[in-house]
């Protein structure tokens, strides 16, 4: 995400505001929705592997119902619920878009914004189809899933899980016997699991808090040409 964000900062002249929403929207879709369906036709459930042989960085398959880091919330009900007002959450984010690049706003806050959308729609995606195309993965049985099975797949329209991957658990250890609360229990840091869609989000959310927080701030508005021409003018002697 950031390899797009320096690309368009050496491009801006010449790309505009509207091509840069479709561009990182479709890239981070794209490669978001390509790892997950790697990961979902090649991973059993729970199955991991370190990254360079580095046992704090892992690819472990996992899915959650469809909140970021792997959260769930509801059971079907609330995954029903959840699905839809994520993709209206999604619509209204894709109308402010719209209007940024109406009125012309930074490039860079644009494109922060249009990683943020990106992220949502791919994890979006996941609850749309991956119910319908993909059987069940399995961990007692090492079962991978497979794409348009003859069993069917694993879950009606927006009941889909969110496939997660990346998962860092950088300090592991306990609680020492002294702390006021969970002492002697077991201690993991980073714990979420995430994928390239909670990423995306989790950049763009970030670059706007360093660099952007001055859009969302009130501006002091510009004195009225009334206001101007009732001032008093001031003449030098």
């Amino acid at each position: 995400m950031l390899i797009i964000i320096l690309f368009l900062r050496q491009t801006s002249n010449l790309v505009k505001r509207a091509h840069i929403v479709f561009l990182i929207i479709a890239t981070v879709l794209i490669i978001d929705q390509a790892v997950k369906i790697y990961i979902k036709t090649h991973f059993y459930y729970g199955e991991s592997v370190h990254i360079l042989g580095l046992p704090w960085a892992q690819i472990k398959f996992v899915e959650n119902e469809g909140m970021a880091f792997g959260l769930s919330w509801g059971g079907v009900t609330g995954k029903y619920i959840l699905s839809i007002f994520r993709i209206i959450m999604a619509g209204l984010l894709l109308y402010f878009a719209a209007q940024l690049v109406k009125a012309k706003e930074s490039k860079g806050f644009i494109a922060a914004f249009s990683l943020i959308i990106a992220g949502a729609i791919g994890n979006i995606l996941d609850s749309l189809y991956f119910g319908l195309v993909f059987n069940k993965s399995d961990y007692h049985t090492r079962n991978v899933a497979e794409f348009l099975s003859e069993e069917g797949g694993y879950a009606p329209f927006l009941q889909g899980n969110v496939v997660d991957m990346f998962y860092f658990p950088m300090i592991k250890s306990h609680y020492p016997s002294w702390f006021p609360f969970k002492a002697g229990e077991y201690f993991e840091f980073f714990r979420p699991i995430f994928n390239v869609a909670d990423a995306s989000i989790s950049v763009g959310v970030v670059l706007i808090i360093l660099f952007y927080r001055k859009m969302f701030l009130k501006k002091e508005s510009k004195p009225t040409e009334t206001e101007a021409s009732t001032e008093i003018p001031v003449v030098e002697g």
